[in-house]
């Protein structure tokens, strides 16, 4: 192993880990792509891993370096038409990235190189496959009028695309156009998108053919099933598009029926691309406008920002105590005007400092697919995968939280909900299950639903097993709603599971789901319907980096409550409160929901609470609760601030800030109030009494 820096070793994390992720990508749409594997994508992950060899053989990760050569030789071989990427070679190459990713885990957190076996099977496996070696025929490329001079300067892989090209028939044309100087590496790129829309670019060669001085002329060869006029359509005007015409097309049969003699080769009209005039001189700067950002760094500045929050609701304050208090109000009206504009602006700076953190939630969704394909297989089970939304953005932290969670819930609709084909087949649906993963924006959160159309969850079942596990009597769960049963499933060690399978059945699971979810201050709601399907909808804030608060009031005390853990604030007459079961709760369009009077639950006194009060409906993971408090501040942005090592063990508070007004404010930890209120636990008082 090299030696490496800290600050070498991340740039190196940084690099392969986005190396590998589009590898994983392209690698997926090959395995979706049908039989006819797209050239361009083959490419790309042939690209992707020469660059991982070579990335990782400088930073001395041989196991990896060795896998990428691998991985290469064999992409190698199938760009150029030597193997076939049959299933077996595509189910080899789908689990290459995940091996990647946990090598690179490995030498992130300088782990022992406990992957060092899984790249020794998978590089033995890929170099294993046998290579295919057709019988000697004529070469297509023969019997084509393309001239020595062309042949002369084609790679090897652009002759095997024309050569595959010409035995199946598809049409081979010549593309001639001419750029001027300045913008040709633009015209020419315009020109070649076009084109693929609708056939290969094979090759592109320079041509000497420029009738203009100061242009510069190419010559594209094209393979494509659209007529010619389709394609002279799509290279736009000025461009000279004719088919590549066969030897005996070319050259007519003289008199007697005898073929004359090829002509003697004409000078090359091919030739390097020109030196560029001296004001075109060549630039050192990079084409590349991305740089790669250590997230801890975001981190510092968003706390800047943060603290920043605080000083422009510190010179509001001052200037509205300075009104109010009779001093110059000039003065006053300039430091508010003052105060707006530094609101914009840290606004803007906030905006753009979250921007940054954001990536799409592909990343994810494109990891999944891979492992659904794998479980499907497993189980011996068909299992149809669709994606959408994932160029929805979330926080990076956020994005590589998530992955847990959701692989756990899709795993288990592929173990307990999908049924088998057999199965499917004689309950008239189709033989495939599908599994659906989707995301979409709702205004600062993100909906992600993970929903199948299997078995549905059985309400009795859940049932059943609360008893056998003594979570709950008889008489109690014959009592619980629909809904509150199927929540049981979220109940640490709880399995509806009659039998441990490779993949789940072993208790764990949904607990870590929920808990996950709740950490990230997400919300995990479940439809199930017996026979037709289950869907858990999962609700996330965008970011976590910056929290925007609900300034509440209780017993004269101020506190803050994230807003992103609050789904509603309700109005509730006194009279509307019920006790059941020794809690008070309050009924919200036909639903039961469990209420705490924050006074009671920090053991405050005061004044009684006014009728009607406010209620402010949080939520956490799957469950809801009503928090009474007696007024409304408002929102406002918030720097959670930890309460120190004799403080951390209070339960309910999650922090302190400062809400620009000198006062320290605590903020409610809405996930351990919840889950006091959950668990029946006794409520204290101050002094700790029940």
């Amino acid at each position: 192993m090299t030696d490496r820096s800290q600050k070498a070793l991340a740039e190196f994390v940084s690099e392969a880990q986005e190396t590998i992720d589009a590898l994983g990508r392209d690698l997926m749409r090959i395995d979706g792509g049908g039989e006819e594997t797209d050239p361009d994508l083959l490419n790309a992950v042939f690209r992707a891993a020469h660059s991982l060899k070579g990335l990782t053989s400088m930073f001395g990760v041989e196991r990896m370096a060795r896998l990428a050569h691998a991985l290469e030789d064999l992409l190698d071989d199938v760009r150029l038409g030597r193997r076939r990427l049959d299933r077996a070679a595509m189910d080899l190459l789908l689990e290459v990235p995940e091996v990647f990713s946990r090598i690179i885990a490995e030498e992130s957190e300088g782990r022992p190189p406990r992957t060092a076996g899984a790249a020794a099977r998978l590089t033995d496996g890929l170099r294993a496959r046998d290579v295919s070696r057709p019988a000697a025929a004529a070469d297509p490329l023969d019997a084509l009028a393309l001239g020595p001079e062309v042949r002369a300067v084609l790679t090897e892989y652009e002759e095997h695309r024309l050569r595959s090209a010409a035995a199946k028939g598809i049409s081979l044309l010549r593309v001639r156009v001419s750029f001027g100087l300045a913008t040709f590496d633009q015209d020419l790129s315009a020109l070649s998108a076009r084109i693929k829309k609708i056939g290969e670019v094979v090759s592109t060669l320079p041509s000497a053919d420029a009738r203009e001085p100061q242009a510069i002329a190419f010559e594209l060869l094209v393979a494509s099933r659209e007529p010619a006029e389709e394609v002279r359509r799509a290279a736009g005007a000025g461009v000279a598009v004719e088919p590549i015409a066969r030897r005996e097309e070319a050259l007519p049969a003289a008199e007697g029926g005898a073929v004359p003699a090829a002509p003697a080769p004409q000078p090359a009209n091919l030739s390097p691309v020109p030196e560029p005039q001296s004001e075109e001189a060549a630039s050192l700067r990079s084409a590349s406008q991305a740089v790669r950002v250590d997230i801890r760094k975001l981190d510092r500045l968003m706390l800047s920002v943060g603290e920043l929050v605080l000083v422009k609701s510190s010179l509001l304050s001052i200037a509205e105590r300075l009104k109010a208090e009779g001093g110059d109000p000039g003065i006053a009206s300039e430091l508010q005007r003052a105060n707006r504009t530094l609101e914009r602006r840290l606004a803007d700076l906030q905006s753009g400092i979250l921007e940054v953190r954001m990536v799409p939630l592909e990343q994810v969704f494109d990891k999944l697919a891979r492992m659904v394909r794998k479980l499907a297989r497993e189980v011996g089970k068909e299992v149809a995968f669709e994606v959408s939304g994932g160029e929805v953005e979330l926080d990076k932290l956020i994005v590589e939280e998530l992955s847990d969670p959701l692989m756990h819930l899709i795993r288990n609709a592929i173990d307990h909900a999908i049924e088998s084909p057999e199965q499917r087949a004689r309950r008239g649906k189709p033989r495939a299950g599908r599994v659906l993963l989707s995301a979409s924006q709702k205004g600062n959160r993100v909906q992600i639903v993970v929903d199948d159309d299997g078995a549905g969850i059985d309400e009795d079942r859940v049932r059943e097993v609360a008893v056998e596990r003594g979570l709950a009597t008889a008489a109690e769960v014959q009592e619980l709603s629909r809904r509150e049963a199927l929540n049981l499933i979220f109940v640490p060690g709880f399995s509806t599971a009659r039998q441990v399978t490779p993949l789940s059945g072993r208790g764990v699971g949904m607990d870590v789901v929920k808990n996950n979810i709740a950490n990230l201050s997400g919300i995990i709601d479940l439809q199930s319907e017996r026979g037709k399907g289950t869907r858990f909808e999962i609700t996330l804030p965008v970011t976590l980096a910056i929290v925007r608060a609900l300034v509440v009031q209780v017993a004269g005390r101020t506190y803050a409550v994230p807003l992103n853990s609050v789904l509603e604030i309700l109005e509730v007459p006194a009279g509307d409160v019920r006790t059941l079961s020794t809690r008070e709760v309050i009924s919200v369009r036909g639903s039961t929901l469990p209420l705490v009077r924050l006074g009671r639950f920090f053991g405050l006194s005061g004044a009684p609470p006014p009728d009607p009060f406010f209620v402010v409906v949080v939520g956490l993971a799957q469950e809801r609760l009503g928090l009474a408090v007696e007024g409304l501040v408002g929102q406002q942005d918030i720097v959670v601030k930890p309460l120190g090592a004799h403080l951390q063990a209070v339960r309910g508070i999650a922090g302190a800030t400062d809400l620009g007004t000198r006062h320290t404010v605590l903020v409610l930890d809405v996930g351990t109030i919840i889950e006091d209120v959950a668990s029946g636990e006794p409520l204290r008082d101050a002094a700790g009494r029940a």
